[in-house]
């Protein structure tokens, strides 16, 4: 089995929506994603990340920052951030100034990840952008802006993110398709490919992102799902809950 020693060297990480069960509550969601977590890092998992979405039944996800605080607090050294923050949401000021305070509170454990998507339905994105023109056109802009809020203060800025500013957040871009591949190699940053919204062929965003490593050095991660039902039931099992993470190589 030539492939067994490179899987078991393989960093794996999950990616969790925290799922509520058929008339479950929010509460027994959190502390399921909670004792997730805390076996993830027990098992040596590299990443806890969790997804932003809204107005979708069953999930509870959708104060991601917060969520993120309250995993990164239960454990100790497993990396905990979101995949991803739907920046079009948000202002990057208010982004830079809650992941600037995860990252003073849990140093060196927090993962920034952006979408451009708005993470739920039409309803939903009218409520979050107040506008049905809104189409994420302008998410280059606003990781650039994100960018500048984390990075070192600049003699002309007159806006700064406190806590933020100078703790250089690690931000991945996260996307479906070769747009924000081809941001992130522009960029120089890490992108994760999501092929559960994209399930045919994933060789373009790679191409994209390839076609820039000549200017910089990107890193590629891809999300194939590398467990059977069954082998999550049984790690799952004693904690009887069945929380249904996608797991991530990267």
């Amino acid at each position: 089995m030539p492939d067994r020693p490179r899987l078991a060297s393989t960093p794996l990480s999950i990616l969790d929506l925290a799922h509520l069960r058929q008339g479950g509550t929010a509460e027994e969601a959190f502390h399921n994603s909670r004792v997730l977590a805390q076996h993830a890092e027990s098992l040596g998992y590299k990443r806890f990340w969790l997804a932003e979405h809204h107005n979708i039944h069953g999930v509870a996800c959708s104060a991601t920052s917060v969520l993120i605080g309250y995993i990164a607090n239960a454990t100790s050294k497993i990396r905990v951030g979101s995949g991803g923050i739907m920046l079009p949401n948000h202002a990057p000021l208010v982004i830079a100034e809650q992941f600037g305070t995860l990252e003073s509170l849990f140093p060196g454990r927090i993962d920034l990840g952006l979408g451009r998507a708005p993470g739920g339905d039409s309803a939903a994105a009218r409520a979050l952008r107040r506008s049905l023109h809104a189409t994420g056109d302008d998410f280059p802009e606003l990781v650039d802006e994100l960018r500048r809020y984390l990075g070192k203060p600049q003699p002309s800025q007159r806006v700064h993110a406190y806590p933020g500013e100078g703790t250089n957040v690690p931000i991945w871009l996260l996307g479906s398709s070769d747009f924000s591949a081809r941001l992130a190699g522009k960029l120089g940053l890490p992108f994760a490919f999501a092929p559960i919204f994209s399930p045919g062929p994933c060789c373009q965003p790679f191409r994209s992102i390839a076609r820039c490593f000549g200017l910089h050095r990107s890193w590629i991660a891809h999300t194939p799902w590398l467990a059977s039902r069954s082998w999550l039931r049984i790690l799952t099992s004693r904690h009887n809950f069945w929380p249904q993470p996608r797991f991530k190589c990267f």
